[in-house]
C-alpha cells in the first residue's frame, strides 16, 4: 500500500468536506448559506468573523461546485505533492482568507453589501503558489513552465472578468495572498538548504 506520505490526502479531504457541505445544503434549505455567506454586513456589524472561514466551503450551485473542486484537486495535489501536507493547507487556507478579506475591505469601500460564497479565492491562491514555486524556488516540476502558469492566471481571471455574479476581488485576493506566501516559503527554503553543509 502506498504511503499517506505520498498521497493527496489534504487535497481529497478538502473536495470531500466541499461536497459534503454542499449534499448538507441542498438537504436542510438556506440554513449553512444564512450562517456561513460571506456577508459584509454580518461580519463588520455583528463581528461574525467565522463567515471569512465557512464561507469557503459553501457554493451555489452544482457547475460552482464541480469548477472549484476539478481545479482544487488537481492543482493541490500537484502542490500538496511538492510542499507537504501540512505547508499545503497552510497556503491553501491561506489564500482562502487573505482572498475574502480583500473582498470585505473592497465591499466597504464602495458599500457594497452583497455577500458572497466559495472556495475560488482559495483556489486562485494555489495559482499564485504554484507561480511563485515556479519563478522563485529551486524546485522544478515536469510540464510547468512559468509561462504556461501565467497563461492559466490570466485566462482565468479573464474568464471571471466577462462572468456575471463573480467576486472577482476575492480572485485576485487570493492570488495574490498565495503568491507572497509561497514565495516566503520558497525564500526560507532556499536560504536553509543555502546553509547545509
Amino acid at each position: 500500500m502506498r504511503s499517506l506520505k505520498y498521497r493527496p490526502i489534504v487535497s481529497i479531504a478538502l473536495v470531500a468536506i466541499n461536497c459534503i457541505v454542499f449534499v448538507i445544503c441542498k438537504l436542510t434549505g438556506d440554513f449553512l448559506y444564512n450562517v456561513g455567506v460571506l456577508d459584509p454586513v454580518e461580519v463588520f456589524v455583528r463581528h461574525e468573523y467565522g463567515r471569512i472561514l465557512w464561507s469557503m466551503f459553501l457554493h451555489s450551485g452544482i457547475r460552482h461546485l464541480f469548477n472549484n473542486m476539478l481545479i482544487l484537486y488537481f492543482l493541490g495535489s500537484m502542490i500538496e505533492m511538492e510542499v507537504g501536507h501540512t505547508m499545503y493547507g497552510v497556503l491553501y487556507f491561506l489564500s482562502g482568507i487573505g482572498g475574502n478579506l480583500f473582498s470585505l475591505w473592497s465591499r466597504f469601500l464602495h458599500s457594497d453589501p452583497t455577500g458572497s460564497l466559495g472556495a475560488s479565492g482559495a483556489v486562485f491562491g494555489l495559482d499564485g503558489v504554484l507561480l511563485a514555486m515556479v519563478l522563485l524556488s529551486d524546485k522544478r516540476m515536469a510540464n510547468v513552465t512559468p509561462g504556461r502558469v501565467i497563461f492559466m492566471i490570466v485566462y482565468s481571471l479573464y474568464s471571471g472578468f466577462v462572468s456575471p455574479n463573480i467576486d472577482n476581488v476575492a480572485h485576485v485576493g487570493g492570488l495574490l495572498t498565495g503568491f507572497v506566501a509561497a514565495g516566503i516559503l520558497c525564500f526560507f527554503s532556499r536560504g536553509t538548504q543555502g546553509k547545509r553543509r
